[in-house]
């Protein structure tokens, strides 16, 4: 009985970890598209509209990326809660 308790503790520690984690990538990707974004605005700003169409395109690898990690998350809490 023992055991299977501490089976459960450490597997409940180490799906926290990684959620954790993959919340933290999380806003990595977002920060990183917020930057991108931020450059896309400038180049728009500074009569360079294309040049900002083409910058705000790779914000799509960066969103995709982050909402994989959010449902890797979403998964290992439903799973740690069964």
């Amino acid at each position: 009985m023992l055991s299977i308790e501490r089976e459960t503790t450490m597997n409940r520690t180490a799906t926290e970890r990684a959620i954790k984690i993959c919340l933290n990538e999380i806003r990595v990707c977002l920060d990183e598209a917020a930057a991108m974004a931020k450059a896309a605005e400038a180049f728009a700003s500074a009569g360079q509209a294309g040049q900002g169409v083409e910058m705000s395109l790779d914000i799509e690898q960066a969103s995709y990326e982050a909402t994989r990690l959010l449902d890797a998350a979403s998964l290992l809490s439903r799973l740690s809660n069964d």
